[in-house]
């Protein structure tokens, strides 16, 4: 098996780990009879777990440690609060008598595991985890103090193997006066190597190149000792680069440890939470000492942005107020129109407007106000669900649900029936989706309102000009603007549609109606079924090829069920009800294809020369610092706007030339599943969603550019320098 990466340990050995612990109880209960009590150690080929009381009596009312030892194999480890890179922390769910509270793990100081590019935190040989325990006051002398522990831990070589096992320990209840006897050597032992409280600040300047130092005073350094090294494990992932090295120098009486920033590093004013190690030489031995420290992060520094690649202030747009952001809202819902998987749904709306006499005038108004209230509902509604989860601690931005491999199928799905709906392989009429063949001569108002929602549902995954921006802006503003902004971004949507069905002069521009609607609606199945095709290749860049295959028998599914329905409709009663059986059936499939093709593990793929490099902070960094020019694509499958992108202007020999002979880097990152990382990188730069592109000119200093949402090769090639003034 191959080591352990990132990818691998966070999303597949770090899952298992935590359903293996969430099962275990539920195991135990069926499969652990009573009397078959569990030991106070237990082993597997790597890991030896044993539970340790620091008295071999208790108290009633007194503070009880108990430890959690584990002995190592060589040349495998466990891993601390704050694994690295990769991983997963050893955890223990108690089971204690009434009264009893478990406090959390007291973690000893760590070690670092280097297998590049991963840095791990853990522990090798062995190490103790203490807990104290908070025994109630009314227990009585005689009982026995019954105490187990389920233990999950992932311990780890050049494979990496989630294990669990229990524990259990029966100790004999004393009176309150009885005198404690010494303490177990191992939790003494545990006791020496956890982090004390600094006794002196440990302040938090910003540094150069998007890095932090943490200024250590003359009083942490023993002046008998001769300092080898000194290292701050955070005790939360992300907030450093744990692969990056950090560096320490000494000037006057004040040590300067330079801490590389990670991808979610805290806000302004926020603690860093962590243990910082000093390694130093007494004597001719080695000896570690840890200390529990929290400076805040600089309120002042540029360091966050720098570590993402963005000067402060100068990267992001121009700021907006309340007026141009509902402006470039109006002006995004309008192109929002002209998108591949909006323009179908306008159109056929707008073949009822077709053949209406002056009679009809009140009811297309309606028609509009109904199909505008649609739009207007589904905004108002994914404006308050982005609010919800961002008050939640989410990073989230336009065209967020895209992201979820439910919702991309789901639509896929839906894309599909409406265009055999529109290809007249079955009909539903006006009233049900707004879609039917019957609305070009009815089309209800109920069928209209969930137009506009159909329509608001297709627009999401594209950003059209001067949207970013206004999005961009309404995120950063409490929810009353936000709402503004995305009712405006709606209203933009909704006016061709509003203005059609309220002033009937206009609709004279249209051509005459004749037999020419009824091909022009099967036509415009096409775009329908060329977006399901599309949302079907999302979901394979989400989960894997095995989940497009498995979504497109689902497909087969839903277009049997339709023929199906359509042909037994107006059958005998039989017929009918075999019909019925048959489109129930089909459609059970197609649940039973969804859910395989949403959570089966993704298939593994090949990994061709490219003519990019996939974005990551300290990537951008390191091209920055060196004086390097850059070119950022910041992209998602399911952002049509960013293909079109791709495929008409970043792909093209002349322009994937230019940047090789002028040694521009190119770097994509990809936004097609939630990646905090590029979400924060986006609000830095004024956006919500993507696409974002900029480029980053020759010299460390230089400052970035942000490209149009809608690019042109001469846009790309007039940025770089041999072509300036061609």
């Amino acid at each position: 098996m191959t080591p352990c990466f990132r990818w691998a340990c966070r999303a597949g050995l770090g899952a298992a780990l935590w359903l293996h612990t969430l099962a275990w109880p539920a195991t135990q209960a069926s499969t652990l009879p009573a009397a078959l009590a569990p030991s106070h150690t237990f082993a597997t080929e790597q890991v030896r777990i044993e539970l340790l009381s620091e008295q071999p009596d208790v108290r009633p009312g007194q503070r009880l440690t108990l430890g959690l030892h584990q002995r190592i194999a060589p040349d495998w480890h466990t891993y601390w609060r704050n694994p690295g890179d990769s991983g997963a922390p050893t955890t223990v769910q108690w089971q204690l008598p009434a009264g009893t509270t478990a406090g959390a793990i007291q973690w000893p100081m760590p070690s670092r595991f280097t297998l590049d590019p991963v840095v791990n935190y853990g522990y090798q040989h062995e190490v103790t985890l203490l807990t104290e325990l908070h025994v109630p006051t009314d227990l009585s002398a005689g009982q026995r103090f019954e105490v187990r522990a389920q233990v999950a831990w992932l311990v780890c070589h050049d494979l990496c193997i989630p294990q669990r096992g229990e524990v259990a320990l029966s100790l004999p209840v004393v009176a309150a006066h009885t005198p404690a006897t010494p303490g177990h050597p191992l939790i003494q032992a545990a006791r020496a190597l956890l982090p004390q409280p600094a006794p002196w600040p440990v302040p938090l300047s910003a540094g150069p190149n998007g890095q932090v130092v943490l200024a250590l005073p003359d009083a942490a350094r023993d002046p008998q000792a001769t300092l080898q090294e000194a290292w701050f494990y955070p005790h939360e992932s992300g907030l450093l680069d744990h692969s990056a090295p950090q560096s320490w120098r000494t000037e006057g009486a004040t040590t300067h440890l330079v801490l590389p920033v990670g991808e979610t590093p805290p806000r302004a004013g926020e603690p860093l939470a962590g243990t910082l190690v000093l390694t130093e030489r007494l004597h001719g031995q080695e000896r570690r000492r840890a200390y529990d420290v929290a400076p805040a992060w600089p309120v002042l520094a540029t360091a966050p942005e720098q570590a993402q690649g963005v000067p402060a202030a100068v990267d992001a747009e121009p700021a907006l107020s309340l007026a141009p952001a509902l402006l470039l809202a109006f002006l995004g819902g309008l192109v929002l129109n002209l998108m591949p998987c909006v323009f179908p749904v306008l159109s056929i709306k707008a073949l009822s407007l077709f053949g209406q006499g002056p009679r009809a005038q009140v009811k297309n108004r309606l028609q509009g106000l109904a199909y505008t209230g649609g739009v207007l509902a589904s905004f108002v509604l994914l404006a308050l669900l982005l609010v919800g989860l961002k008050a939640g601690g989410a990073q989230l931005g336009w065209g967020f649900q895209f992201q979820s491999p439910v919702f991309v199928l789901a639509v896929a799905y839906l894309m599909l029936a409406l265009g055999l709906n529109l290809s007249g392989v079955f009909e539903v009429g006006g009233s049900v989706s707004g879609l039917g063949s019957g609305l070009a001569e009815r089309g209800g108002y109920s069928g209209s309102f969930f137009t506009g929602v159909l329509a608001t549902v297709v627009a999401t995954p594209c950003t059209a000009p001067f949207m970013g921006g206004a999005i961009g802006f309404a995120l950063a503003q409490p929810t009353a603007i936000l709402l503004a902004v995305f009712l405006t971004l709606g209203l933009g949507l909704a006016t061709p549609y509003l203005v059609l069905s309220w002033w009937p002069a206009l609709q004279r521009w249209l051509p005459r109606p004749g037999p020419w609607m009824l091909y022009f609606k099967q036509v415009l199945a096409f775009p329908m079924y060329a977006a399901a095709a599309w949302l079907v290749w999302v979901l394979a860049q989400q989960v894997g090829v095995n989940a497009a295959g498995t979504a497109l028998l689902g497909a087969v599914g839903i277009g049997f069920a339709a023929w199906v329905y359509n042909g037994s409709r107006h059958a005998g009663t039989g017929w009918r009800r075999t019909g019925s059986a048959l489109t129930v059936l089909a459609l059970a499939g197609v649940l039973g294809a969804s859910h395989s093709a949403v959570t089966q593990p993704p298939s593994p793929s090949a990994n061709p020369a490219q003519a990019w490099e996939s974005y990551s902070a300290s990537r951008l960094e390191v091209l920055r610092a060196q004086g390097q020019p850059v070119f950022l694509n910041l992209t998602a499958a399911w952002c049509i706007t960013c293909l079109a992108n791709e495929r008409v202007v970043l792909s093209q020999a002349e322009v994937l030339q230019a940047f090789k002979t002028q040694g521009v880097t190119y770097l994509k990152g990809d936004w097609t599943n939630q990646d905090p990382a590029i979400t924060a990188l986006l609000a830095r730069f004024g956006r919500s969603g993507v696409p974002l592109y900029v480029y980053y000119p020759p010299g460390a200093a230089s400052t970035p550019q942000v490209l149009p949402q809608l690019l042109t090769r001469d846009t790309v090639l007039s940025l770089l320098p041999g072509n300036k003034g061609a």
